[in-house]
Formats: structure tokens, sequence, C-alpha cells
């Protein structure tokens, strides 16, 4: 995981891609003013028993509704309109990372983002 988080930061910092400021953070460190200040986002997690990172999902948990999170009448995801903020992912695991991906799909499907780059699965 260590490997892939270093490979995406350096990517984001290459010296092709200009006018981006790239702000690194762990999930439990990240805070929703930083995400309602940033133009985009990028992902990874683990794919732990078949779902996402506990550190992932507190992160998802802590910034749903401030950064405009849609619930549905029964408190579950509902689907967000207007996505305008580009997304990518990554996930890393042993077996399976099918649970893991859709799981966090689900979650940003409620946001207003859009994805932008296929899910990368390792």
């Amino acid at each position: 995981m260590q490997s892939l988080t270093d490979a995406v930061v350096a990517g984001a910092h290459d010296e092709e891609i200009d006018g981006v400021d790239v702000l690194v953070r762990h999930a439990l460190e990240a805070t929703a003013d930083e995400v309602l200040a940033a133009d985009g986002y990028l992902f990874g997690t683990t794919a732990n028993f078949g779902y996402m990172s506990g550190a992932l999902k507190h992160f998802f948990d802590t910034i749903f509704l401030e950064a405009g999170g849609a619930l549905a009448e029964d408190g579950s995801a509902g689907a967000a309109g207007g996505g305008k903020k580009p997304f990518g992912l990554w996930v890393h695991g042993r077996y399976d990372t099918t649970g893991a991906v859709r799981s966090v799909l689900s979650i940003v499907g409620a946001l207003p983002w859009r994805q932008a780059a296929d899910v990368l699965e390792v």
C-alpha cells in the first residue's frame, strides 16, 4: 500500500502538471474544511474483509454531510446531483477488492463529486 501511495503522490507532483497544489493527508487527519477547499481527490485504501479501511470509512463519516452528501429517505446514501469535483480511487487487497470498491463508490456516489478515472484494483 505504501508503494502505491508513494507512486500516486509522485505522479501528482509530476513536473508536467501545472497549476496544481497537492495536499497529502491520511484519512484520520483530513478535515471537512480541507475537503471543501480541494478541487479534486485521490483516495487509496486497503480491502479489509471485503470493505474499505476503517480509517477511510471514518473519514467519510466525518466529512459526509459537510461535503454535501445526500441522504435517502431511509437514511442511506442517496444520489447526489451536480457532481463537479473529480476523484480517483485505488484499492489494494490480498484477495478480493470488489467489496471495498463497491463501498467507496456507494458513499462517493452520494457526494457532489464525479469519478475521473477507472478504479485501480491491485
